[in-house]
This record gives structure tokens, C-alpha cells and sequence, in this order.
């Protein structure tokens, strides 16, 4: 009760412990004057939402998760200019101040909390890491002025429903890796996540394009976005046929889009002198450098890892891309559920049954 009025309650999925993320109540959030509050159409689950479900990636209990989210503006926060209430909006997973040091350093995608020892797990990863999250009826966005982008008229809630995420750390992959045009680019593993550095390394100008999968559907997928070969690892090792597809050049760079010790190392091994290794895995392990594929240090290599650029204008360029045509990610939505079916839509997608890509879950 406030002033003995009752308190607004929401649905929310809430981690309660390892293994169990459940539909509770909530009350609804008040914005601060910086902020805004929208209420959520569409939102989504992650594989690193499968990593907290896991305990691979610890979170507290009690968190609302979700970093995707599709909305209308519900209410703004008294200082907010630019916006107006009822408009269709998303924001991006990566939230940045604008005035962080990490921002004005040009790393907006790092603007986040430090613990004591100056460590940095997942930058400026909020919704659903350190702040309530969107898979609910409602989300407070921070900095509303910076994150909130509105969405073009005639663009669906699907059309633009990965660009908080899974497009624009796709996408980063192809530009943190230099992609340039006449290049030749592997990219392991054809999740969301790589379908869309695929997608990515194509609209930045590679010409050959070797992905690696074994699903039928994502490998199907793969093609539409723009690989000219694709890879089974379960029929061959992909190393020795991605360096028998190049003639033994190895490729200009190499996009780690699985999250595993096997596939950064491969991704080192097919790489040409002076490549580049693009990294977008989330690691729930150590990582190892071997000696013969970094060629003991002396190979002119590069490894880079990056976390989803955010904020309004890097959702902007991604809409726009969505609006021009150049490319249609809602093949990826292949299952649709309401967020009462939200531990039903948890198993489907961490066990990764039925051809799932995405699912989009309605509040």
C-alpha cells in the first residue's frame, strides 16, 4: 500500500535460483527524472538468459530478466525531452549513460558498474544483470534520452525485435573484426547471434562467406543471410575444410559466435597471417591460447572481443537497415508465447527443440 492506496503490480519472470526462473508479481516501476517507463509488447529470450537459468553467469535472486525489449512509452520521467508518451520504442540490452567515463572514452558499450577490484564482467549490461529486466509487463529504461530510439512507422514489433541485442552484437562482430570488402570470413556456429554477424559480414563487403553448423534449419537459414559455403562440423573437421576451401590462405577474419573453447580455438587455426579473430562468446570457462595456431605470438594476429554497441543511435543505423530492406531478421522469431508461458518458452529454447531461433514472448 502507498498512502494507502494499493501498490500497481506487473507480471515478471524472476530468477529464484539455479534452474528455476518463474512468473511473479511485481510493482510496477516509477521512473526517475532521467527515465522512462514502457510497457512491453515484445520481448525475448537470450542464450545468456539460458546462462543465468544455467548458474553459469550468477545474477540475484529475485532479478527480473530480459535485455530485449520492444515497447510503447508508458510514462516519462519529469526531465526527459524528445519524447512523447504512447510512442512505439526499443532500447538497447547495453544502456550507457552518455556521460560515463567509459563513454566519453568512446567505449559506451563498457559504461557500467566496477567492483572493488576494478573488474568488469559485461560492461554496461543491465536489464536483466544488474537491473530489473524486460521479460515483464513493464521496464524502467535509465537515461531515457540516451537508450529509448523510436521505431520507423511501418516496421513490426518481429521485424526490429533483435536489434537490442542479438543484431547489433552480430553485426559488431563483422565491424570489431574489420571486415572489409573482398574478404573472406568464417563465422562458427549459425545461432541467432551468428546468423546475424553472417548478415553483418556481408553488408560490410566480405565475398566469401564459410559458416559452420550442423542444424538444417540454421544452415538453410545461414545461406539466406548471405554464406556461400556452409560447413557441417558434424561431416568433416571444419578447420581442414575451411583451409581446404581457401586453398591454405586461412581466412581474413574468423567470427566466434558459440561461446566455447573449441570454437576459438578453431577459429585461430583458420586464420590467415595477419587475421583477425573476432570473438562474441560469452566464455562459462577458460580460455586457451595454443602455440602452433597463434604461431607462438609472431603471427601479426589479432584477437578482439566486444560487447553489443547500445544507445538510441545504434539502434537508429539498425532499424534503418531493417526499413531499407537490405535485410529481414523475422525469419529468426520461429516460435511465438504470452509470459504466462514463460517456463514453457525457457525449456523449448535452452534445449533448443523444434528448429528453434528466437521466440517472442507477449506480456
Amino acid at each position: 500500500m502507498t498512502g494507502g492506496r494499493p501498490v500497481p503490480m506487473m507480471k515478471a519472470a524472476v530468477f529464484v535460483e539455479k534452474g528455476r526462473i518463474v512468473l511473479e508479481d511485481k510493482p510496477i516501476p516509477s521512473p526517475g527524472p532521467l527515465d522512462a517507463v514502457i510497457r512491453i509488447t515484445t520481448t525475448t529470450i537470450c542464450g545468456t538468459d539460458v546462462h543465468i537459468l544455467k548458474g553459469e553467469y550468477p545474477v540475484a535472486r529475485g532479478l527480473t530478466i530480459g535485455h530485449e525489449p520492444v515497447g510503447i512509452i508508458e510514462k516519462l520521467g519529469s526531465a526527459v525531452e524528445g519524447f512523447s508518451e504512447g510512442q512505439r520504442v526499443i532500447a538497447g540490452a547495453i544502456t550507457p549513460s552518455g556521460y560515463s567515463n567509459a563513454c566519453l572514452c568512446g567505449q559506451c558499450s563498457q559504461d557500467g558498474p566496477r567492483s572493488r577490484h576494478g573488474f568488469q564482467a559485461m560492461g554496461g549490461w543491465r536489464f536483466g544483470n544488474t537491473i530489473d529486466g524486460a521479460q515483464a509487463e513493464y521496464l524502467l529504461v535509465p537515461d531515457a534520452m540516451t537508450n529509448l530510439a523510436v521505431i520507423p512507422d511501418g516496421l513490426t514489433d518481429e521485424q526490429v525485435l533483435m536489434c537490442p541485442d542479438i543484431m547489433s552484437t552480430g553485426f559488431a562482430g563483422a565491424e570489431q573484426g574489420g571486415v572489409r570488402i573482398g574478404d573472406t570470413v568464417a563465422i562458427f556456429a549459425q545461432g541467432p547471434i551468428g546468423l546475424c554477424a553472417t548478415a553483418g559480414a556481408r553488408l560490410s563487403g566480405a565475398t566469401r562467406i564459410i559458416t559452420v553448423d550442423s542444424i538444417a534449419r540454421r544452415m538453410e537459414v545461414s545461406r539466406r543471410m548471405g554464406a556461400d559455403e556452409v560447413v557441417d562440423f558434424t561431416a568433416c573437421d571444419p578447420v581442414e575444410r575451411i583451409m581446404e576451401l581457401t586453398d591454405g590462405r586461412g581466412v581474413d577474419v574468423a567470427i566466434e559466435a558459440l561461446g566455447t573453447a573449441r570454437t576459438f580455438e578453431s577459429c585461430l587455426r583458420v586464420l590467415r597471417p595477419g587475421g583477425v579473430l573476432s570473438s562474441l562468446g560469452v566464455y562459462s570457462g577458460d580460455l586457451r591460447i595454443p602455440l602452433d595456431a597463434y604461431a607462438a605470438g609472431l603471427g601479426d594476429h589479432k584477437i578482439i572481443s566486444g560487447l553489443c554497441p547500445g544507445g538510441k543511435e545504434r539502434m537508429r543505423r539498425l532499424m534503418a537497415v531493417i526499413d531499407s530492406g537490405r535485410i529481414d531478421l523475422s525469419e529468426m522469431v520461429t516460435h511465438s508465447f504470452t509470459l504466462d508461458q514463460i517456463e514453457e518458452a525457457y525449456d523449448l529454447f535452452a534445449n533448443q527443440r523444434d528448429g528453434v531461433l528466437k521466440v517472442a514472448l507477449r506480456p
